[in-house]
């Protein structure tokens, strides 16, 4: 049976502990579990990700995909309550961990369900953010650049963080072939955090 975190193996024995994350002035905890991402703290890229993402204006719903146990969703609900942040990823162990630590954490503005990519996605959000699994290969991590065109509104972005070393560049290229607006935020330890949408935002907010 497979171990990797982007598919799910019900054989797998639990291992499950508690993270604390600090964001501002936010301790955010986590239970996590053997077979999802990052299982023992939240991973450099994403809280890279969550500390560069800035909000396109009038933002009201936020999708998370690929979530995980749910750090980037989860940190972001807890910073902004009035804004509905929805969750969704392939992994049952990692689906049922971010319900639990949006209960944990008091979380009202989150909803998380199982989705194959955007299969079971309705609607259209303001920003699109994901950590993509390059270990599931191109197919997946293109799948979810294509489909954000499908699933943004006109002002809407997509955030994304890969290591160059894991084709950050060749993201990148791909992402513009889909997108008119492309702008990388921040290179920190070998990881890109990039931005594409539809149209320029002159007014920003920050999370």
């Amino acid at each position: 049976m497979s171990k990797q975190y982007f598919e799910n193996n019900d054989l797998l024995a639990s291992k499950e502990h508690i993270i604390t994350y600090y964001y501002k002035q936010f301790n955010i905890e986590l239970f996590s579990d053997a077979g999802v991402f990052s299982v023992k703290q939240v991973d450099f890229g994403s809280s890279l990700l969550i500390k560069n993402v800035v909000l396109p204006e009038n933002c009201t719903k936020i999708l998370d995909v690929g979530c995980g146990y749910g750090p980037i969703g989860i940190t972001l609900a807890k910073a902004n309550p009035k804004i509905y942040v929805h969750m969704i990823d392939v992994n049952l162990r990692a689906i049922d961990l971010a319900k639990r630590n949006a209960e944990h954490n008091q979380l009202k503005n989150v909803t998380v369900w199982e989705s194959d990519l955007y299969e079971k996605v309705e609607g259209k959000y303001d920003l699109i953010i994901s950590n993509p699994p390059i270990r599931a290969g191109k197919k997946i991590v293109h799948g979810i650049f294509e489909g954000a065109t499908e699933h943004l509104k006109p002002h809407g972005e997509l955030w994304i963080v890969v290591q160059k070393k894991q084709g950050a560049p060749s993201a990148y290229e791909k992402l513009a072939t889909l997108f008119p607006e492309m702008e990388i935020i921040a290179k920190e330890k070998g990881y890109w955090i990039i931005k594409a949408g539809f149209q320029n935002q002159n007014k920003k907010g920050r999370v």
